[in-house]
């Protein structure tokens, strides 16, 4: 971890407010000196917790951002992005506005952005299982699952806890995400992650401590269980097409084609002669056992052959240096032109 940023990069703090009035000033007033701007996003907050931090906080990093309509944490975050990047800050840190994430870990989260290590960097809960001694069963089994249907749909086979809020991001990489078509509410942190894999980002996990205090979670694990499903299928789908086929038609790309044809060809002429064999009493052949075991077992293998070359290909190479310097490129070329203009 670094020991102190340097002073060309500037830090900003992305705080999403939907009723977090009570826990707001507090957390504001523990961000350190690193940071150089704050963007508290009332989310259309039914405590007014902008107007209250305009009127409360006097720290002059602080800047209140107003959604017109509640568009969930994620839109707050995107709103917070926006403004951000357009007050030209490096690198953006998303922390929660209930109390629940430490500031003094923001020097952790960007040290790898900033030494060019990472492009992303999300927080992980799970690491220290002394950490989790607080943390609730349901929580626990639902993040296990949610993780592994998240290296599906993301590519990043090597992250955990995908509903960490505690992120950072270089606003390099920012700027290629496609904020408007990024979801908005509770499945927006494992969006970002589909976003970032199809640009080829650098993501790293962080390990944290787990923290729960007297808040009350907005979220209701029943009505996001069926969203949650379909979104990681659509952009698992949607993640094959345009790794393995739009952008990159390969040897897994064959492997998987071929191991799902084999494997539901073999389930299904198994299951149809099992049935069959249950109605009418008679055992099946050796024959039609082997028509079912053989491409079976053959579609199993070339889904883990393809499955081992998508664990290896997961981003080493962070983007943001390159773009950093492609935009300075820019930058100095559009100066010189108005110049000699």
């Amino acid at each position: 971890m670094l020991e102190k940023i340097p002073s060309s990069v500037r830090i900003a703090v992305v705080i999403p407010c939907y009723k977090t009035k009570k826990f707001i000033l507090d957390v504001v007033g523990r961000i350190g000196g690193e940071v150089s701007a704050i963007y508290v996003v009332d989310d259309k907050c039914p405590e007014s917790t902008g107007d209250y931090v305009k009127r409360e906080c006097a720290d002059p990093r602080v800047h209140v951002v107003f959604n017109s309509v509640n568009l969930g944490v994620g839109g707050a975050v995107m709103a917070g992005y926006s403004a951000a990047i357009a007050d030209g800050c490096d690198i953006l840190v998303k922390i929660d506005g209930d109390g629940q994430m430490d500031p003094a870990l923001i020097l952790s989260f960007v040290s790898p952005i900033i030494a060019g290590q990472a492009d992303y960097v999300k927080g992980n809960r799970f690491f220290d299982p002394e950490s989790l001694n607080g943390m609730p069963f349901i929580r626990l089994f639902g993040n296990a699952v949610l993780s592994f249907l998240t290296k599906l749909s993301t590519g990043y086979w090597h992250l955990f806890d995908p509903t960490n809020g505690y992120t950072a991001i270089h606003s390099e990489v920012a700027k290629l995400l496609p904020l408007e078509k990024i979801s908005q509410r509770y499945f927006f942190e494992t969006d970002i992650l589909f976003r970032l894999s199809l640009q080829g980002a650098v993501a790293h996990d962080l390990p944290m401590s787990a923290h729960y205090a007297d808040e009350e979670s907005n979220l209701k694990i029943g009505k996001v269980i069926p969203e949650f499903l379909a979104k990681h299928f659509k952009n698992t789908a949607k993640r094959f097409f345009y790794r393995y086929v739009l952008r990159d038609f390969s040897l897994a790309t064959i492997e998987f084609v071929l191991g799902m044809m084999l494997l539901v060809f073999g389930l299904a002429y198994g299951a149809t002669h099992w049935y069959a064999s249950v109605q009418t009493g008679t055992p099946a052949t050796a024959g039609s056992v082997m028509i079912a075991a053989l491409p079976l077992l053959t579609g199993i293998q070339f889904l883990l052959a393809f499955f081992n070359y998508d664990i290896l290909a997961v981003p080493k190479r962070a983007l943001h240096p390159a773009l950093s310097h492609r935009s300075s490129i820019v930058l100095n070329i559009a100066e010189r032109q108005k110049e000699r203009a």
